[in-house]
């Protein structure tokens, strides 16, 4: 397996996929509360989510100092902003579509469950890593863990229109993923800031049409705690963790990437227990357990491999 010499070490990547994932998983608790208090609707939290990302990134842009990076080339830059922003796009808007269709939990699990699939034969076709034995169990165990988590309660109905819209959200997931890791395969892996910054633009402009048919301003008792959740919302699951992504995919293996993502839905089932007031299942529980055993045997390979690749460059003659 071959890591980019971008100087970002591989630790640090799965680290910053680690936060990423456990506060994208608080995005949820936020948005439940919002829909508590103010008539805010899926796709116009979606647009002022991709709208103060964008803000909020544009001020560190701004005020950060100025360091040397790795040139790239003007095609590379517009394929990874057009890409990025697009697949962003199709992501949220097909995921919000599908938990409408056919409610949170299989909307849930059909997007996060197909993405580490679409990944892992993306990434074998256009970049040829291989899992292994161990990563395909992993994979494997993370989905098992997954279905036991989301689907545990029983109650969930299955449509077919919101299952295929899941699947669509589940491949600009998918395509994100891939393009960031491809990219950065040679070094030259953007500035994740940047990126980032571009792709909630696009989003934004997407999402805005949407979101105005949806009502785009929101109606509430309490428009202290509606903004202070917003800001929420904009700084930390979004601007704070899709620049951490962008770092952290572009290092390390495609597949591993999407099955530590999955943090997501334990992050907030965890959030939904001690803050919500939500009770603790057993299948919470075993799911939660089953997933966090496999982003941990992935990290766990995924630095094994980085070191021996290391030892290996040292050991050959200069």
């Amino acid at each position: 397996m071959s890591h980019p010499v971008s100087g970002l070490p591989v630790g640090r990547s799965l680290f910053y996929l680690v936060v990423a994932g456990v506060a994208w998983g608080t995005a949820g608790a936020a948005a439940s509360l919002l829909y508590r208090v103010s008539d805010l609707g899926p796709l116009a939290l979606s647009f002022w989510r991709c709208a103060g990302g964008l803000v909020l990134l544009a001020g560190a842009l701004a005020l950060r100092p100025r360091r040397p990076r790795v040139p790239e080339s003007g095609r590379r830059r517009l394929l990874r902003v057009l890409g990025t922003g697009l697949g962003l796009t199709v992501f949220q808007s097909a995921y919000f579509a599908a938990v409408e269709a056919t409610g949170l939990a299989v909307g849930t699990v059909v997007t996060l469950g197909a993405g580490p699939v679409l990944i892992a034969v993306g990434a074998r076709l256009t970049m040829g890593e291989r899992l292994g034995a161990g990563g395909v169990a992993a994979v494997a165990g993370a989905l098992a863990g997954l279905g036991v988590l989301v689907l545990g309660g029983g109650t969930a109905e299955v449509r077919p229109a919101g299952v295929l819209l899941a699947l669509l959200a589940a491949s600009g997931y998918a395509a994100i993923t891939l393009l960031t890791r491809w990219l950065g395969r040679d070094g030259t892996s953007g500035d994740a800031l940047a990126t980032s910054a571009w792709a909630f633009g696009i989003g934004a402009v997407g999402l805005l049409p949407l979101a105005l048919a949806e009502g785009l301003v929101p109606h509430t008792d309490a428009p202290g705690q509606v903004g202070w959740l917003m800001v929420y919302v904009a700084a930390v699951p979004t601007a704070l963790a899709y620049a951490l992504y962008f770092a952290g995919a572009a290092v390390v293996r495609s597949a591993t990437v999407s099955v530590i993502m999955l943090l997501e839905p334990v992050s907030a089932a965890v959030i939904a227990v001690t803050v919500l007031g939500e009770r603790l299942t057993a299948a919470m529980a075993i799911g939660t357990l089953v997933l966090l055993a496999a982003v941990a045997g992935l990290a766990f390979a995924e630095t094994r491999e980085a070191a021996a690749a290391r030892r290996e460059r040292a050991a050959v003659p200069v």
